[in-house]
């Protein structure tokens, strides 16, 4: 009870708490209650376990407890136990299931991605090539973006030229003469492999050059195409420019054509010209695809004409041009398809 003045109309038996309002008595009780938004009451007590759902004991039933007194689920029958562990032994025992590609981890990289690390251009640049179907993969034209290739396994063309993977490296040296035509030397004279021996990768050299004889000489460790670019089924022709003294006789071109015998059989140019021709100083040049040792030497030697000086200007369809004597450069991504294309790649 409030306290409020018990003998007035209105007051606490009336179940209020001040004097009555205009327009009929207050509501009172659990409905005055529940309109305030609150529980309504109820002089029920309230069962146990009233409200609660699921499988759990009810509230009434003491929670079994373990000998240190911590509570402990309640126990399970056997045969719930033998169904759990059949039904464990069964999910386990189901065969894996592999994910799609799709869904997975997607392989390889993209494709604009490899040209553009291979120097074809920019990202861009790339997929306008792809745009224009200039680029092949495995034979077949590629004209839908973000195509994922391996650049180690599958060939991608671009313009009919094969593209090198970023890692195989490819060199072209002009080597000095003087110098020995191998990757070391065993009695400490200037070799190829003085020139590259900052690389982490080995490399080893195309074909052989005499010790005195100038010019190009590749560098790789592509294998295969180093074996192609020096077998004699692919006839990958050679350029050389040879010093000479004349006069020489209309005939000598015609002669090394048709062929000039030596002690381990004939020998053949495949094209000769007089470059150069100044008093008794004849500048030749001779082209052809066999690669036995001093084979330019001792055909000229023979035909009666030694070489004072030989510098082999191409090899293929790699030209020496104004690189200098000792320099070394790395071929481009379009020279490399050329020799790709050269050997059949």
């Amino acid at each position: 009870r409030c306290g409020w003045d018990r003998g007035a109309p209105g007051g606490c038996e009336a179940g209020g708490c001040g004097p009555p309002r205009s327009g009929g008595p207050k509501t009172t009780g659990a409905r005055g209650s529940a309109a305030r938004g609150g529980p309504a009451k109820s002089g029920a007590p309230k069962a146990a376990g009233a409200g609660k759902t699921g499988t759990g004991p009810l509230r009434g039933t003491p929670p079994r407890r373990g000998p240190h007194g911590q509570r402990q689920a309640p126990a399970r029958s056997r045969e719930l136990d033998a169904k759990i562990e059949e039904r464990n032994r069964a999910r386990h025992d189901k065969p894996q299931v592999k994910t799609p590609k799709t869904f997975g981890e997607e392989e390889g990289e993209r494709l604009q991605k490899v040209l553009a690390r291979a120097g074809m251009g920019s990202r861009r640049a790339c997929e306008e090539l792809i745009e224009h179907g200039r680029v092949e993969v495995n034979g077949q034209v590629v004209l839908e973006q973000g195509l994922r290739v391996d650049a180690d396994k599958d060939e991608i063309k671009v313009d009919g030229l094969t593209v090198a993977s970023q890692s195989h490296l490819f060199f072209a040296l002009n080597k000095p003469a003087g110098v020995v035509a191998t990757m070391e030397d065993p009695d400490g004279r200037q070799c190829l492999g003085d020139y590259v021996n900052n690389r982490e990768t080995r490399l080893f050299h195309v074909g052989r050059l005499d010790t005195e004889t100038e010019g190009i000489i590749l560098l790789t460790n592509h294998g295969e195409l180093a074996h192609r670019l020096t077998h004699p089924r692919y006839g990958v022709k050679k350029s050389y420019l040879a010093a000479i003294q004349g006069p020489i006789p209309r005939e000598l071109g015609k002669l090394l054509k048709n062929g000039i015998e030596l002690e381990d059989g004939y020998a053949r140019a495949d094209h000769f010209k007089v470059v150069e021709n100044t008093g008794k100083n004849y500048l030749v040049e001779v082209t052809l695809h066999e690669g036995r040792k001093h084979i330019v030497r001792r055909m000229l030697s023979e035909a009666g004409f030694p070489v004072d000086r030989l510098v082999r200007t191409s090899f293929g369809p790699i030209p020496l041009g104004d690189q200098k004597s000792g320099w070394l450069r790395r071929l481009t991504n379009t020279e490399v398809g050329m020799l790709m294309r050269e050997v059949e790649l």
